[in-house]
């Protein structure tokens, strides 16, 4: 597929004209973990500030406390009320992008990542050094990179529903072998597990950034390039053909040339086989993009035919800068 850069200077998740105003369809709140037996519960209440500015669903940027042992504390109560299974809906996108915004800004620190390791307990240390290797792999991918100072022209759009991401990324491994998890992971690397809607500078189209060149091979690509369902299905093909069943990361190596790239891909798809439930957080993450203003959060809703100056975009909408 060639170098494709369009969602490794984030993960991570939609931009509009300056002019214009953020209108947000959200993800669907629905705990994929629930089952239909159990009540919802409250899950725990995160740092608020009432002078940072909105966006238009009524959330802010996520707060990171200072201290160690408060972010430690945080950490702990957000992992666990993602993977339960009885926490509310309505809470998991603002506890995903909570947990997303600990992760990006300790992959930066190593000294005060580590002690809030220390701090954690044994199980939810490994969960944290996974998500914390995945993202410092991207970081040193973009080590030698010029900071943007223009954000993308990209729009921002809500997921398919985790349930059917779910389903796709399943029958695809049982079609081809490729495990779901790796799936997941590239979709959640490449576009935001399809939030990101765009063409790359390399031309890559859809959800899984397929080049139409190789989406158009024979035997690879089949439907709608930019259908979710039809995309991973023919990523799960195209990992097969570069030799993802013999040793994955040729596979990845194949999607993307470079060694941090496939590592971090491989972090993330070991997160989900080790905890399957760490698919409920990693779903409700945003799209991100750090530019010289910043690691700004660019919502669904976001949406930008050309690149924009982050200071004029951000007039508009501050709350997409971090406090």
């Amino acid at each position: 597929m060639g170098k494709r850069h369009l969602a490794l200077m984030l993960i991570s998740v939609g931009v509009i004209s300056v002019m214009g105003s953020l209108a947000f369809n959200a993800p669907s709140t629905n705990n994929v973990l629930i089952s239909k037996d159990k009540v919802a519960t409250k899950g725990p209440t995160l740092p608020s500030d009432p002078e940072l500015p909105l966006m238009a669903d009524g959330r802010h940027y996520p707060i990171v406390p200072a201290d160690p042992s408060e972010i430690a504390a945080l950490l702990l109560a957000v992992e666990k009320a993602l993977h339960d299974s009885t926490t509310s809906a309505e809470q998991l996108p603002s506890l995903g992008h909570q947990q997303q915004v600990i992760y990006r800004q300790l992959s930066k620190d190593y000294k005060k990542s580590e002690k809030v390791l220390k701090m954690l307990p044994t199980r939810w240390q490994h969960v944290a050094k996974r998500h914390l290797a995945a993202r410092r792999e991207f970081l040193n991918m973009h080590r030698n990179s010029n900071i943007p100072r223009l954000l993308p022209a990209w729009r921002i759009i809500a997921p398919e529903p985790a349930k059917n991401l779910l389903s796709y990324y399943r029958k695809a491994e049982t079609a081809t072998g490729i495990g779901w998890e790796v799936l997941a992971a590239v979709n959640l690397v490449e576009t935001g597990m399809g939030r990101i809607d765009g063409v790359s500078v390399a031309n890559a189209q859809g959800p899984m950034q397929f080049l139409p060149t190789t989406w158009n091979e024979q035997g690879i690509g089949e439907g709608d390039i930019r259908d979710p369902h039809d995309a991973i299905q023919a990523a799960a093909r195209y990992l097969v053909r570069r030799g993802g069943l013999q040793d994955i990361r040729k596979g990845l190596w194949g999607y993307n040339n470079s060694n941090h790239y496939g590592k971090a891909v491989l972090e993330y798809a070991a997160l989900l086989e080790e905890e399957p439930k760490a698919f409920n957080g990693l779903y409700y993450w945003e799209i991100h993009f750090v530019n010289e203003m910043g690691d700004l959060w660019l919502p669904v809703g976001y949406n930008q035919s050309k690149p924009i100056q982050a200071s004029s975009y951000l007039k508009q909408f501050p709350a997409s800068k971090p406090k």
